[in-house]
């Protein structure tokens, strides 16, 4: 038996960060996000031979061994042993499995477009279809942060699982205890088709480690630096008044909260900004750009930015005299799905 599953990644149009824990936690997080079609990819090949294999060819990792209960969650393929691992323990009564888990995908790490935590969902998505678990939507995001953020301890925040689970555009809202409810916006096509050519979606080529920029901004939050309070408190009121743009077709503003939440957003902490990025800016400001944030928590990854689509082919012709790549997206109505061939 073979079983595939996808999950889309997902551009952060406003309040990214305000689900970082504490902030969430003391004052409530809002973040309106939009799934686009580069996807993360999962693929189970049902195996009797009493081994495990995992392969991530776009990165160049592999591993193989005996089937076991646990395997030792290290290295770049830790995601992929971590949902091994859960899925074993809390839904498997501990017997190991043996397959092939063969994943990729359209962006590389560090992209700013939630690929890490798009890659898990993905995989659990693919186990979920193979064991045929009763797992919701919900359940799916929730289990999928547990993994990252309790099991593997890695740094971030809360909107990226529930963005690949569910899909299309949604205005979500985080509280105390992992409180969450996803918000799903019924955006007319006309206005989806307008957001569209009026965004630019740049690739620096530079892959950043955003744990070091989330372990400030979390740092600033619990020590309650003013400065980075004040930008946590815009960055959530741009959301909600981003929700509003976006259900009315309101353009104007729609560019203008991108713009305010990028100068918000580097307020939150050191390195989300960089000269390079910087100069991408410039380059696309001058072509008649309207506005542009980095998305994910900066540093590098994919940039984008809001533009007169009639204005198009200026912006993309700037941008292609940097080191980088424009690239193409389209928003998707669909979360993750699994499907089988027996």
């Amino acid at each position: 038996m073979i079983v595939r599953a996808r999950a889309p990644l997902r551009l952060g149009l406003a309040g990214g960060g305000t689900d970082l824990s504490p902030f969430c936690d003391l004052h409530g997080g809002c973040v309106l996000n939009a799934t686009i079609d580069l996807y993360a990819y999962a693929h189970i090949i049902e195996k009797d031979d009493g081994l495990i294999r995992i392969s991530a060819p776009d990165i160049g990792e592999d591993f193989s061994g005996e089937a076991r209960d646990r395997l030792e969650p290290t290295g770049s393929l830790a995601l992929h042993k971590a949902v091994y691992n859960r899925i074993v323990r809390d839904y498997g009564d501990g017997k190991p499995l043996a397959f092939h888990l063969i994943t990729h995908c359209d962006a590389p790490p560090g992209s700013g477009l939630g690929s890490s935590s798009t890659l898990v969902v993905a995989i659990l998505k693919a186990f979920v279809e193979w064991l045929r678990l009763p797992l919701g939507e919900y359940d799916v995001a929730r289990l999928a942060y547990a993994i990252e953020r309790r099991d593997l301890h890695f740094a971030g925040g809360k909107q990226d699982q529930y963005a690949a689970t569910f899909g299309g555009f949604n205005f979500m809202e985080f509280y105390a205890d992992e409180r969450t409810i996803v918000n799903p916006l019924h955006v007319k096509n006309w206005i989806l088709s307008e957001i569209e050519s009026s965004l630019v979606l740049y690739f620096t080529g530079v892959s950043r480690i955003s744990s070091a920029i989330i372990e400030e901004q979390t740092r600033n939050i619990e020590e309650n630096d003013p400065s980075s309070m004040e930008a946590m408190k815009i960055l959530k009121e741009d959301a909600i008044g981003m929700k509003e743009a976006v259900l009315k077709g309101d353009f104007g503003r729609f560019a203008h909260y991108i713009g305010n939440s990028w100068e918000a957003k580097k307020r939150t902490a050191r390195g989300i900004s960089t000269p390079r990025i910087e100069r991408v800016f410039e380059l696309a400001m001058s072509a008649g750009a309207k506005a542009g944030k980095v998305s994910g928590a900066g540093g590098g990854g994919f940039i984008m930015f809001v533009i007169d689509p009639a204005r198009r082919s200026s912006v993309v012709q700037a941008l292609q005299r940097a080191d980088g790549e424009v690239k193409n997206c389209h928003f998707t109505k669909g979360g993750t799905e699994g499907w089988r061939l027996d």
